[in-house]
């Protein structure tokens, strides 16, 4: 296939500029520093009691976006295969985009009298942006041939990285100024306003990847009178059967899984770590962030360089390699210049590990229109470890007491992707 126009290939890298703001501000720094700020004070005191069971705060946090990310697990199969059956990738990722930015937006209401509205609002926010991004994927390999996804995948992730940075710092230059600006009375205000500006930025910049991308062509034919439900579980068993016969992504799959198990929780739980182990101030943490992200574009581009002349497994094996050890100083860490090195490290190695495990995964699909059932068998599996990668960091947290040994946990996930890794690499190189 031939790579499509620049028009379209920046339209798609637009989404990723769009929804990027949601993964660093609602889930990375803002909302995480906001949440645990309320939850520290009285009546919760960095406990919050729901539904009879008392919660360590973090732990807390780290449950509920489980959920979500469970809920995207169990029904973006089927989903996708509909989708790829009527041809409606687009409407469907019109639809996660809308439900997510407008929860994010609703978390401007979010205060220390309504926790559960702030709770709920995060698990739609996480539902809506991971749902969307299953159909923004899939269309990586139908607008770029082969030799050209590393690239256009790391653009992408580039793109996201810029537009997030951008939000963040008028997020960051609310929250400095506040007393400067009119209508916020607080820095509480200014946090809940960036909210607002989340959700409309998402939204807002999303249309110009709408109006971009190309329509798909149905898997079904485009018949109108077939069950589409039963037509879509048609579809993922199709699918099912076909990555059954594919022996790379059968292996490639488990290590992805295993490793991006870790590599999600570090992003999710870092800000976490660094305010309440290390007791990094709110703007601190927050600058730290932003530094992440700039890093983060420098590592995207120079991985997915090293994997035009080395070739992704042996570059996807190094980055785990690089993890695991992030993840052992992690847990000796003591002082604040501890975390910003480490931190620097994690950009380096964040954004080219996620943009080269899905053009690696796109690369090694074979030619089809089933693309959003392809992807998601990858997405599911994304979520699914993020899941136990959340799950156990916070009930290893409870148990112990320190946030550390759930760090240390980590290194056996990002092990256990290493062994499968070299397993797919021997299949590759076999046929």
């Amino acid at each position: 296939m031939i790579t499509a126009s620049k028009k379209i290939i920046n339209g798609w890298a637009m989404y990723d500029w769009a929804n990027s703001v949601y993964n660093l501000v609602i889930t990375t720094t803002f909302f995480p520093v906001y949440f645990i700020e309320i939850t520290k004070q009285p009546p919760f005191n960095e406990n919050v009691t729901i539904f009879g069971r008392s919660f360590v705060n973090t732990a807390l946090y780290n449950y509920a976006l489980a959920i979500s990310y469970l809920l995207v697990a169990a029904t973006l199969p089927i989903l996708s295969s509909i989708a790829d059956y009527r041809g409606s990738k687009k409407r469907f990722m019109q639809v996660f985009c809308f439900m997510g930015a407008s929860s994010c937006s609703l978390m401007y209401f979010f205060n220390g009298n309504n926790l559960m509205l702030g709770i709920v609002c995060m698990m739609i926010a996480a539902y809506g942006f991971y749902g969307s991004l299953v159909f923004y994927n899939s269309y990586l390999p139908e607008i770029a041939a082969v030799e050209d996804r590393d690239r256009i995948s790391a653009r992408g992730f580039s793109f996201g990285y810029i537009g997030s940075v951008l939000m963040q710092m008028i997020g960051f230059a609310l929250v400095v100024f506040y007393n400067k600006i009119p209508f916020l009375k607080n820095e509480g205000d200014a946090v809940r306003t960036t909210f607002l500006l989340v959700g409309l930025w998402w939204f807002g910049f999303a249309q110009i990847t709408f109006r971009r991308l190309p329509k798909t062509i149905p898997a079904g034919g485009g018949k109108e009178k077939i069950n589409v439900f039963s037509a879509g579980f048609k579809e993922l068993k199709k699918t099912a059967l076909q990555v059954k016969k594919l022996p790379v992504i059968k292996w490639f799959l488990p290590a992805f899984f295993f490793y991006n198990m870790g590599v999600q929780t570090v992003m999710l739980a870092a800000t976490n770590f660094g305010s309440k182990v290390l007791n990094l101030p709110s703007t601190n943490l927050i600058i730290t962030v932003v530094l992440i992200q700039l890093v983060a574009i420098l590592g995207a581009w120079s991985i997915s360089r090293l994997s035009m002349k080395f070739g992704n497994f042996p570059v996807l094996i190094g980055v785990v390699i690089i993890w695991i050890l992030i993840c052992i100083a992690g847990y000796t860490m003591q002082t604040q210049t501890d975390f910003y090195l480490l931190a620097m490290a994690v950009g380096l190695v964040m954004g080219g590990i996620q943009s080269l495990s899905r053009s690696t995964f796109s690369k090694l699909m074979p030619v089809t229109k089933d693309t959003a059932s392809f992807f998601s068998f990858y997405d599911i599996t994304e979520k699914i470890a993020i899941v136990i990668g959340l799950v156990s960091f916070g009930y290893i947290e409870e148990v112990t007491g320190s946030m550390r040994n759930s760090v240390l946990a980590l290194v056996a996930f990002f092990a256990i992707g290493l062994i499968f890794l070299f397993f797919a690499q021997r299949k590759l190189l076999k046929q």
